[in-house]
């Protein structure tokens, strides 16, 4: 199983994305200081780090330039500055991504997902084929027997999603929060209107593939 270190001093931003990459079937491992992670990182085998840029005593880009010293292993800054410099200046100090916060939890696995295909850490295939739906994750898009759906972001964040959990039934809070964000200030229909859109343009297949769970959520499983 890929295994997540998550650097950062605030013990209820470690909690929630551990959460969320739980979900995505990712193991955590936390540490709440750059001396801890270290001291991990050479103790465990961890194939990506989440490193927080503002921390107190010693800020994430020095944690970064140390672990270069003895690591190639990839590390996404988690950053709540949008300054080009500050995010250029932690690229060449040996970062691989930065993501900017607030995130969604889709945005933060999609974004590793890609960096441990493009690093070799993962041998995780570029594109997901459930049934005769293909997608293509490098190019974000969804084909059926070879012809492109037009999809909106967050139509294809949901068969990202789902593509990547055949099987697991996820609520419409639970969507909700990993697509939107936990601070999205609207309600559980706005799950409901994209799943239906999304059905739309998947077509016949819809049935096949999007199951409603009553009373839960949804569920994505290929039925032939």
């Amino acid at each position: 199983m890929t295994t997540i270190l998550v650097v950062d001093d605030e013990q209820e931003m470690r909690i929630l994305v551990e959460m969320h990459l739980q979900m995505a079937g990712l193991q955590v491992i936390q540490a709440e200081n750059g001396n801890e992670a270290i001291e991990l990182l050479r103790s465990k085998d961890i194939d990506l780090i989440l490193l927080d840029v503002m921390m107190p005593e010693k800020d994430g880009f020095t944690v970064c330039k140390e672990i270069r010293q003895f690591s190639e292993v990839p590390i996404i800054y988690l950053t709540a500055l949008d300054a080009k410099s500050d995010l250029v200046k932690g690229l060449q100090l040996g970062g691989d991504d930065y993501v900017v916060k607030p995130f969604t939890a889709i945005e933060l696995t999609a974004r590793i997902n890609a960096i441990l295909r493009r690093t070799g850490y993962s041998s995780t295939s570029d594109t997901i084929t459930k049934g005769i739906l293909v997608n293509d994750i490098a190019a974000r898009q969804l084909k059926r027997d070879d012809s492109k759906i037009a999809l909106t972001l967050k139509e294809y964040e949901l068969i990202y999603l789902f593509m990547e959990n055949e099987g697991k039934v996820f609520s419409r809070e639970q969507l909700l929060e990993l697509l939107w964000g936990i601070n999205y200030e609207g309600g559980t229909r706005t799950v409901d209107t994209h799943i239906k859109t999304l059905r739309l343009k998947l077509g016949e297949v819809a049935g096949k593939y999007i199951e409603t769970v009553w009373g839960i959520g949804y569920r994505f499983e290929v039925i032939e």
